[in-house]
């Protein structure tokens, strides 16, 4: 299979789209010939996770023979990685709603389903590339890619990774996971004053800089990302959506041609999309409802056809969605574009020079024919994980309660939505934000985050993850802080640490 960029018609191998992250026209990289309705039930059927996994990615990378994409699903999803054999769970707590479980990898967030795995693949597609140089991994983190990609990438032979995460757009929880990183000789990590969007935007300017990259490239090095831009990241995110569908069959919630709606937290569009490239191979999604918190750029998009980041920026309890340029969305509106690569770079370069872009009326049928929107404030977000605790006995984390509060603003407005089971996206265990639940169930907030934890846990019963409790005890490692425009200076001193 080639893939292609969004804004180009250049095609290259599975292998250097995985290898290379951003296309050279700073587009994002997708196949050339999508492989479309490639999916039944059948295919997946009486299958465990990792089995659904080998079957979806095949249809992506068929590049790697079978036992070679095997051996690496099972590495990556390994009893060593993953708390719970089911790898990605779904807990009914409605007869028509359930919520799939993301967050029992090791650093209890979704991204680890992705990030277990693409270290592996981006390995492989080195070897395959027949490149030399070191890779450096370059990563913008609202919060929970950080930790995933540290853990995914630590000690990996040839390969090194920097993390940039903005000072106050992080949970507690959330930072001191990436501060007090265990391991990884190849690591470092680094916060911004700045949000999330500054260090995602510098980063793909980077990624296209030739000079840098000639720079860098004199000392045996190479950039790569392991944010969702990458194809490798994206494509096993596909897996749970393919996983859950599978589930809700053997569970008898749907029978095998019923359609079933997905409610997603969205920040960079990543995961959602996930649950489209699912749809697109076969799998019978209905609606997919993209869930904001205040940040609700996309909400607007959803309604109005038009995509404006021309608006205040908000630090909210769901940080990982405190986003406003969201660059998984390149990759939708090319679809939605008809695949018109040069219809694409056109938004794009609208998006960048007046900071928003509008669809016609065509495009916007199409965006509504599989999309709805909802955003949900602070405030709501906490009444829902209080409301949800007390009618189901089940904690929600602020961005699964985000999730949560947009479908029941889309059963509002739909109601015959009710009829059709809903998959509710779970992305983050909820002890990763302490304050927020305890202000949410009206529990003591701790003078330290452990504290509030253990208060937590005392309330609800819910057992202290121990990758979090341990990390109590745990020295810090990396504290600085720069300022956003520093950020490639510590690129480069970075890269000097380690290239010849």
């Amino acid at each position: 299979m080639n893939y292609t960029s969004t804004r180009g018609t250049v095609a290259v191998n599975e292998t250097y789209a995985l290898l290379h992250g951003l296309a050279e026209d700073g587009g994002l990289y997708v196949p050339s010939l999508f492989p479309t309705n490639c999916l039944t039930y059948n295919d997946v059927k009486d299958k465990n996770y990792q089995e659904v996994a080998a079957v979806v990615l095949a249809k992506l990378f068929p590049c790697f023979s079978v036992a070679h994409l095997n051996e690496m699903i099972n590495s990556a999803y390994s009893d060593a990685n993953f708390s719970t054999r089911d790898i990605a769970p779904l807990h009914s707590i409605l007869e028509k709603v359930s919520v799939l479980e993301l967050f029992h990898g090791r650093t209890q967030a979704f991204k680890d389903m992705a990030l277990s795995l693409f270290p592996y693949l981006l390995v492989a597609a080195k070897e395959a590339e027949g490149e030399k140089k070191e890779v450096l991994i370059l990563t913008a983190t609202s919060g929970d890619t950080g930790k995933a990609a540290l853990e995914g990438f630590k000690d990996v032979p040839g390969t090194h990774i920097q993390v940039f995460y903005p000072t106050d757009g992080v949970s507690p929880m959330q930072a001191e996971q990436m501060q007090k990183q265990e391991g990884g000789e190849n690591v470092n990590v680094t916060a911004i004053h700045g949000n999330f969007d500054d260090a995602q935007q510098f980063l793909k300017r980077l990624f296209v800089d030739k000079a840098t990259a000639e720079e860098v490239a004199a000392k045996g090095v190479m950039f790569s990302s392991a944010n969702s831009i990458n194809i490798g990241r994206l494509a096993p995110q596909v897996v749970y959506y393919v996983n859950a569908y599978a589930e809700l069959v053997a569970q008898g919630a749907i029978h095998e041609d019923e359609a079933f709606n997905v409610v997603v937290p969205t920040g960079n569009f990543g995961n959602i999309l996930a649950a489209y490239y699912a749809k697109k191979m076969g799998i019978p999604i209905g609606k997919l409802v993209c869930a904001s918190n205040q940040n609700n750029v996309l909400t607007d998009f959803f309604e109005n056809g038009t995509y404006d980041m021309n608006r205040p920026f908000y630090t909210t309890i769901s940080p990982s969605m405190d986003i406003l340029e969201s660059s998984n969305f390149e990759r939708f509106l090319y679809y939605i574009s008809g695949e018109d690569s040069e219809r694409t770079a056109g938004w794009m370069k609208d998006l960048k020079s007046t900071g928003k872009l509008t669809v016609n009326e065509e495009e916007f049928k199409r965006v509504k024919a599989n999309f709805a929107g909802a955003y949900v404030s602070d405030e709501e977000t906490k009444a829902i994980i209080q409301q949800v605790y007390n009618s189901y006995g089940y904690v929600m984390d602020p961005h699964t309660a985000v999730a949560m509060g947009a479908y029941m603003k889309e059963l509002e407005k739909h109601p015959e939505d009710g009829a059709r089971h809903t998959v509710i996206a779970s992305t983050a265990h909820p002890f990763k934000f302490p304050t927020p639940i305890c202000e949410a169930l009206d529990i003591k907030v701790g003078e330290t985050p452990y504290e509030s934890l253990d208060n937590i846990s005392a309330v609800t019963g819910v057992a202290f993850p121990k990758q979090l409790e341990a990390l109590q005890s745990k020295p810090l490692r990396f504290t600085k802080a720069i300022d956003k425009e520093n950020m490639k200076q510590e690129i480069l001193d970075f890269v000097n640490t380690f290239s010849k």
